[in-house]
C-alpha cells in the first residue's frame, strides 16, 4: 500500500488527536499526519484489523503523550531541562502507547509475539509496564520484534 492509501485507512480508525500531541494537532491539525511514520501506521493498521479487530486507544481519558511528542510536550521539556539526551521513538513519528480493548498489557504482548509473522515491519516492544509500547525503531538484530526496557 502507497502512504496515502495507509492515511486513508488508519484514518477510519483513528483521529489525528488520538495519535499526535495537543500542541501538534492544535497547531498542523489534519496536516499532522504529515509527521507520523508511514510504516509505524501501516503496522498500527495491521494491529488494529488483523491481530486484534478490537477498539484500540492511544491518546485517550486525559492522556495526550502517547503518541506523536512534540519538543513542548511535558516529558520532552523535563528531559531537556535536565540535560538528558532524549530520543524517544515518540518524538519522530515512529512510536505509540497503545490500549487494545479487553487485553491487558501482557496479554496484548503476548498475543503480538504470537502474531509477529503478520507485522509488516520489525518493532520493538517495552516490557514490564503496564501499556503497550511499539515502535520501528531498527536494532539491526534481524529478529521481528525486539523487547526492552527503558
Amino acid at each position: 500500500m502507497k502512504r496515502n492509501q495507509i492515511v486513508t485507512e488508519v484514518k477510519k480508525h483513528f483521529g489525528i488527536k488520538e495519535l499526535v500531541c495537543q500542541h501538534t494537532a492544535a497547531t498542523f491539525g489534519e496536516k499532522s499526519w504529515q509527521f507520523l511514520n508511514t510504516e509505524l501506521l501501516e503496522t498500527l493498521l495491521v494491529l488494529r484489523r488483523e491481530i486484534f479487530n478490537v477498539a484500540t486507544y492511544v491518546n485517550y481519558n486525559g492522556m495526550t503523550q502517547r503518541g506523536l511528542r512534540c519538543n513542548i510536550c511535558q516529558l520532552v521539556k523535563d528531559k531537556t531541562n535536565k540535560n538528558q539526551i532524549y530520543l524517544s521513538s515518540h518524538c519522530n513519528g515512529a512510536g505509540l502507547d497503545i490500549d487494545f480493548k479487553g487485553f491487558t498489557a501482557e496479554q496484548a504482548r503476548e498475543r503480538i509475539r504470537k502474531n509477529a509473522d503478520k507485522l509488516p515491519y520489525p518493532i520493538r516492544l517495552e516490557k514490564n509496564v503496564n501499556w503497550v509500547h511499539i515502535d520501528l525503531y531498527d536494532d539491526g538484530s534481524g529478529r521481528k520484534i525486539v523487547e526492552f526496557s527503558e
